[in-house]
This record gives structure tokens, sequence and C-alpha cells, in this order.
């Protein structure tokens, strides 16, 4: 354990840490898993991944549990997800099983940095893949470089798991329609800065944004996705523009074990008049209540917290996962990897 950090206070950022792995593919093969101490990647100058945007990443945590085991949340599903943003940009997909391999070991090789139980904290994994073929040509590349780092990180949101404001700014697009939105590529990310930096400054965590063809339903919520409570009902939006969030689909099926229909839907501007819960869902934020989403471009004002409190079935949801993820109650899908 590593003595020198405040656990109990980390922010949601990167810390240096020990190791990195990393895998190269290039004359159609992956290569054999290497481990650096560098925090750095020499690349070519005119590389696809600085080009093209061929670059696409993932996002998991891991936890040090009340047994004291280091436990991965949904690895695999990581892996199949990493892969089909491969397929969409024309990349090297990484084998699962080398994904695995990989995340394991580069768990293991930092297990100094996987915060204490009891913290609140976690071990942030971050693995990335990028084009590294030297080409001036708008065509897929060749040689690709796939790189697994971590960093001990705190809560996404400085709030916690209380209630933020998030608004609506019809002016900015998060994707376009079927565009590259239901993969995790930077670009996603790139185009929601300017938007989610606006948003900082007026006091929301976070912009709600529409879908980008007609605007009249509920897409992703900044970094995450967005969910709903209502008449027994968690709903949450449906879109071909939207991440498939692996927290979202955890939080379905919790939710249908404590006997709520789930729905993937449509989500109108209009209904949030009528739901009585919502959260931002994702690795980072697991989930983050919203107390009122303003609606800047009409002037209405959504008030869903009328007490300032998360809701009851958000706050189950949410200690229902948590409670997996830290090992302190069972894990019935096998959702967890446990590092030996």
């Amino acid at each position: 354990m590593n003595d020198q950090i405040d656990w109990s206070n980390l922010s949601f950022g990167y810390m240096p840490t020990d190791y990195n792995v990393r895998c190269s593919y290039s004359d159609g093969k992956w290569g054999d898993i290497e481990v650096s101490d560098s925090p750095y990647f020499n690349i070519h100058i005119a590389a696809t991944g600085l080009h093209y945007g061929q670059e696409i990443f993932e996002g998991l945590k891991a936890f040090r549990g009340k047994d004291g085991k280091i436990r991965i949340f949904r690895l695999r599903d990581n892996a199949a997800r990493l892969r089909d943003s491969a397929k969409g940009l024309m990349m090297a997909q990484l084998p699962e099983e080398k994904f695995v391999e990989m995340v394991k070991k580069v768990v293991k090789l930092n297990e100094r940095f996987v915060p204490p139980y009891g913290t609140g904290a976690s071990l942030y994994i971050r693995p990335i893949e990028f084009g590294t073929s030297a080409q001036v040509g708008v065509k897929p590349g060749k040689e690709y470089e796939f790189i697994v780092f971590v960093s001990p990180v705190g809560p996404y949101f400085k709030t916690g798991f209380k209630p933020s404001n998030i608004c609506i700014m019809r002016q900015y697009d998060r994707v376009a329609p079927r565009g590259t939105g239901r993969w995790k590529v930077g670009g996603n990310y790139a185009a929601s800065l300017e938007a989610g930096e606006r948003a900082h400054e007026l006091g929301y965590s976070a912009v709600l944004y529409l879908d980008p063809k007609e605007k009249l339903y509920l897409d992703e919520c900044g970094p995450a996705n967005f969910f709903a409570i209502k008449d027994g009902k968690y709903i949450t939006p449906a879109s071909e523009s939207i991440l498939p969030s692996i927290t979202n689909k955890s939080f379905m099926q919790l939710a249908r074990d404590m006997g709520l229909e789930v729905e993937q839907r449509h989500i109108t501007v209009d209904e949030l008049e009528t739901i009585e819960e919502a959260a931002a869902c994702g690795t980072a934020a697991v989930a983050s209540p919203v107390g009122e989403i303003d609606d800047l471009d009409t002037g209405k004002k959504y008030i869903i917290s009328k007490d300032g409190n998360p809701g009851p079935v958000t706050t189950e949801l949410y200690n229902r996962l948590r409670g997996i993820q830290y090992g302190e109650i069972e894990d019935p899908y096998g959702w967890c990897t446990i590092v030996e």
C-alpha cells in the first residue's frame, strides 16, 4: 500500500503509477505483451491515430473489497466493447483473452495503488488503442498500439453521491446521426468539450444532450448515460448515437431484480415533467443523481429532487452496485474478476 496518498481525498484525475502494459499490432497479428515503466510512447508524425482519428479507449475500475481482495468490474464486457469500437473504426480487434490478461497484469503490477477499502476511491483502468501506421492517405492503418495504464481516483463529480443540476443546450451536438456515438472514440469527447465547459461556467455539472437529428429526445448526459425512474419503471434513452454504458447495463439488471420494469426507448424533453428520479451513470460517475434540469433555450426548469436528496430507487441501485464491486454483497452474475 502507498502510505503517501490521501486516499479519502483523491480527485478524479491522473496520478503516476509504477507500470503500464503494451502490445503492438503489425504484419496482421498482435505481438507479445510488454511491461513498461515509462509514461511516454514514441509515435510517427504521420500516424493515423494523430491525423485521422483512429483512436479508441475504454474505462473500467478495480476495487479493494471488504475481504481485501481486488475485484475488476465487468472486465469482459469492456473487452467486447473495445472490439466493437475497433470494428467501427476499421482498426485491428484485440482478442478478448489478451485484453483480459493485460488488464489483470497491469492491476497486479500496480497493486500498491489500489485504494484501501472504505475510502470511496478505486483504481481507474484506461485501455487505449490507436493507429501508428505512417501514411498520409485517408484509409485505415495497418499498425496499431494497445496500452493499458492505471490511476487511483476519487469520485468523478465533486459533490459525490448528491444531486447536481444539469442543463440542456440545443446549439451543441455530441455526435452526428449514425456517426461514431455508439463507439468509445476520443473524437466524441472532443466534440463535447465546448458544451461541457460552457455548462460548468454556468454552474451545471453536465449537459443533457438531445438527439442530434430531431432535437426532440434525450440523448447522453455529458460523459455518461442518462436514466430516470417513473411509475415503477427504469427508463433510459434508446438511440444508435448513444454509447452502450456497461454501468447502465448493470443498473438495468439490478432494477429488474428490484421488481422494476425496464424500458429503453425515446424519452421526450416534455416527459421530464413527470419523472420522479434521474441520474447520469457511467464507469467514472457510477451514478450521479440529478436535482434539476434547466432547459436554457426555453427557460423551463424541471425540478427532479424536491428535497435536495437522491431518490430512494437511485440510492438503492447505487448501493447494490457498489456493494457488488466492493465484495459486500453477493455477485450473482459473476460481474467481478478477482485478481489473484
